[in-house]
C-alpha cells in the first residue's frame, strides 16, 4: 500500500539538534512543511554527503516555510558525536533524529529488518501531517537535494493551487496545467 495522501502515524523520538537533545513527534511535523530524509546510519559514507547537501539548502527550506529532518536508526547520542566530529555532518541546523527502535522507518516502510539499517527514503509532508511525495531506492545512490527541493515547491504550489497540476519537470515559475476536458488528447 502506498504511504501517498496517508497521515503521518503517531510517533515520538528524540533528535540532536544546535547542542541540544530535543523531542521529535508526529505533532512537532504538523503546522509547516517537513521534509523526512531517511540514512542507513551515522559515520557511513554517502550520509555526511547527503547530510551536507541538505545544510547547504537548508536557507531554500526554510524559505519555503519547511523543516528538513535527517533521520537513521542510531540514538540522538550518536548524532551528537556525527555531528561534533564529521565537518560535513557539522554543518547541518536541522534536526537530526534518532530511530533505535525503528518505530519510523517501519511506518514509512523503509526498514530493513537484517540489517537494522534504513534505505535512503526521502517524504515530503504537508502541514497537516499528510505524506505528499516518497522517495526510496538502495543504499549505494545517494541522493540530490535538489530535486526534494524541486518537489518540495510543487507540493506548495498544488497545495496552494488546488486545481492545477505541474507538468513533467517543472520548476518553481514554470507554467502549469489546469486539467479539463478540453485538453483530453492535446498534450
Amino acid at each position: 500500500m502506498s504511504l501517498i495522501n496517508t497521515q503521518v502515524q503517531p510517533f515520538k523520538t528524540q533528535a540532536y539538534l544546535n547542542g541540544k537533545f530535543i523531542d521529535v513527534s508526529d505533532e512537532t511535523l504538523k503546522g509547516k512543511w517537513s521534509v523526512l530524509i531517511f540514512m542507513p546510519a551515522a559515520f557511513t559514507f554517502n550520509c555526511p554527503t547527503e547530510v551536507e547537501d541538505a545544510a547547504d539548502h537548508y536557507p531554500e527550506f526554510q524559505k519555503l516555510g519547511a523543516e528538513v529532518y535527517i533521520v537513521t536508526t542510531d540514538t540522538h547520542f550518536s548524532h551528537k558525536v556525527w555531528h561534533d566530529t564529521s565537518p560535513a555532518v557539522g554543518k547541518a541546523k536541522f534536526p537530526l533524529v534518532g530511530d533505535p527502535t525503528h518505530t519510523l522507518t517501519n511506518a514509512f516502510g523503509v526498514h530493513i529488518p537484517e540489517e537494522g539499517l534504513a534505505l535512503r527514503g526521502t517524504f515530503v509532508i504537508n502541514p497537516e501531517g499528510i505524506i505528499k511525495t516518497a522517495e526510496v531506492h538502495s543504499n549505494e545512490i545517494a541522493r540530490d537535494v535538489k530535486e526534494t527541493l524541486r518537489k518540495l515547491k510543487a507540493a506548495v504550489y498544488t497545495a496552494a493551487h488546488p486545481n492545477e497540476v505541474c507538468p513533467a519537470k517543472w520548476n518553481d515559475g514554470d507554467k502549469t496545467i489546469a486539467p479539463s476536458f478540453d485538453l483530453v488528447g492535446k498534450i
